[in-house]
């Protein structure tokens, strides 16, 4: 079985090697590229797909929103996250959120084509690190960690002040208003019994929330 795969990610190279990858290995009959969230959504209009390859880094939205949009639009197409991202930072959510499967981009070409046929045919992909975390998350969902209490936007703010960012980026980057992430601030800072952007950052960084350097992240 051959399939039509969409594959959205920023950066170019990442879709060349991945596209090459799949057609050489007879994974994929076509490839379509998304650099964006709203092209990968535009995409969606045609002719249906077999599965999503999606990143969770893109120039316009964060990848789990794009799924929960991808989701709603195109319901039976599964849609597996690609990301650089650890698992246990945006795994549980992705899947949460509707996805199939979590894939790492530091897996092996064999583990990437495994995991996209197991998704292809319907069924969930977890790799063993992430069967583990989900299981803990199971275990101990009645006492979550601070950051596990906040919904997707709260986090993706708390992930982005952390980072340096300041409120008018944060607003551009999700395409909200200044005011708006300004309300996601004070509702995490009070969820996470934070005072200000000092403690939240040292929070962030010893919990290893966010990767620092900027070569590692998409």
């Amino acid at each position: 079985m051959t399939l039509r795969i969409l594959l959205v990610d920023d950066h170019a190279i990442v879709r060349q090697g991945v596209r090459q990858l799949l057609l050489n290995h007879g994974v994929a009959r076509d490839v379509v590229e998304a650099d964006t969230g709203a092209q990968a959504l535009a995409s969606l209009d045609g002719e249906p797909f077999d599965i999503v390859l999606l990143d969770i880094s893109l120039p316009d939205m964060n990848g789990v929103e794009v799924l929960k949009r991808v989701k709603r639009r195109a319901p039976r197409a599964p849609v597996m996250m690609f990301s650089m991202y650890r698992e246990d930072q945006y795994a549980v959510r992705s899947l949460k959120a509707g996805a199939a499967g979590y894939l790492s981009k530091t897996v092996t070409a064999s583990q990437m084509i495994d995991a996209i046929r197991q998704v292809a045919a319907g069924r969930k992909y977890v790799s063993p690190a992430l069967a583990e975390a989900l299981a803990d998350y199971v275990s101990f969902d009645s006492d979550q960690l601070p950051h596990e209490k906040l919904s997707d936007r709260e986090y993706q703010t708390l992930c982005m002040l952390a980072s340096g960012k300041r409120l008018t980026d944060i607003a551009h980057a999700l395409s909200l208003s200044v005011k708006t992430v300004s309300v996601y601030r004070a509702r995490l800072l009070e969820k996470m019994k934070l005072r200000n952007n000092a403690e939240l950052t040292f929070y962030v960084m010893s919990n290893r929330l966010v990767d620092l350097n900027p070569a590692m992240t998409g």
